[in-house]
C-alpha cells in the first residue's frame, strides 16, 4: 500500500475539474438565455435542475475511488470507510436540529452550518484519507469559480440562482450577501457535500468491485 501523501492529487482530478468548470457555464448561459427551468432553474439554491455541477459528486467520487483503488490508495477496511462516511453525513443534519429551537437568524445559521460542514469534512477525511484529499481538492476546483460567478451575479444583479438569496434572508449589501450566500457556504457546506456523498458512493463502488465472486461448480 502507497503512502496518501504521495497520492497524485492534481493529476487525478484534472479532467473532472475541466469538465465541471464546462457544466457551470453551460447552467450559467442556460439561465442568462432563460432557456428551460427544468434543466437550467434560476430558483434560489438551484430548484434540483439537471444541469448542475452537484450530481458530478457521485461520478466523480466513484471515478476517484477505483482510480485510487487501482493506483494502490485504497481504504484500510470497507466497512469502517463506509460507517465513517455515513456518520460524517448526520453532523450537519444532528446540527441543524440541535440549533433549531434557537431560532438563529439566517447570516448565524450560515455561520453555525458552515462550522459543522466543517466538521464533517474532518470527519469524513477519517473514512478514506486519500479520496477524502482528493475529494476536497476537487471541490475547491469546482466551487471556486461557482463562488466568482455569484460575485460578479450579485453586483450584476443578474436574476439566475447564482444571484438568488435564500427565503427570508434580510437584506444585506452585495459583498456581504456574496460572503454569507455565496463565498461561506461554497466554501465549507458544499466542500463537506463533496467529500462525504463522494465518499460514500466511492467507497461502495470498490466494495462491489471486489466483492467475492461465487464459486462455479
Amino acid at each position: 500500500m502507497s503512502d496518501d501523501k504521495d497520492v497524485p492529487v492534481w493529476n487525478l482530478i484534472g479532467v473532472p475539474a475541466v469538465i465541471t468548470l464546462g457544466v457551470t457555464l453551460l447552467r450559467l448561459a442556460g439561465e442568462l438565455q432563460g432557456w428551460s427551468p427544468r434543466f437550467f432553474s434560476r430558483e434560489a439554491g438551484g430548484g434540483l435542475a439537471i444541469v448542475g455541477i452537484a450530481w458530478l459528486v457521485p461520478v466523480f467520487g466513484v471515478y476517484f475511488a477505483l482510480k485510487l483503488a487501482r493506483l494502490g490508495y485504497p481504504p484500510s477496511s470497507v466497512g469502517r470507510a463506509l460507517g465513517i462516511a455515513f456518520l460524517a453525513l448526520l453532523v450537519v443534519p444532528i446540527v441543524g436540529v440541535a440549533s433549531s429551537p434557537l431560532k438563529l437568524s439566517g447570516p448565524v445559521q450560515v455561520t453555525v452550518f458552515s462550522l459543522a460542514a466543517l466538521g464533517a469534512v474532518w470527519v469524513g477525511l477519517r473514512a478514506w484519507p486519500a479520496l477524502g484529499k482528493t475529494l476536497i481538492a476537487y471541490g475547491l476546483a469546482a466551487r471556486i469559480p461557482v463562488a466568482l460567478v455569484m460575485l460578479a451575479a450579485i453586483l450584476g444583479n443578474w436574476g439566475t440562482h447564482y444571484d438568488a438569496p435564500p427565503p427570508g434572508f434580510p437584506t444585506v449589501g452585495a459583498w456581504a450577501e456574496w460572503f454569507l450566500t455565496g463565498l461561506l457556504p461554497q466554501l465549507t457546506i458544499w466542500i463537506a457535500y463533496t467529500v462525504v456523498l463522494g465518499t460514500i458512493f466511492g467507497v461502495a463502488a470498490v466494495a462491489l468491485m471486489h466483492r467475492p465472486r461465487p464459486a462455479t461448480a
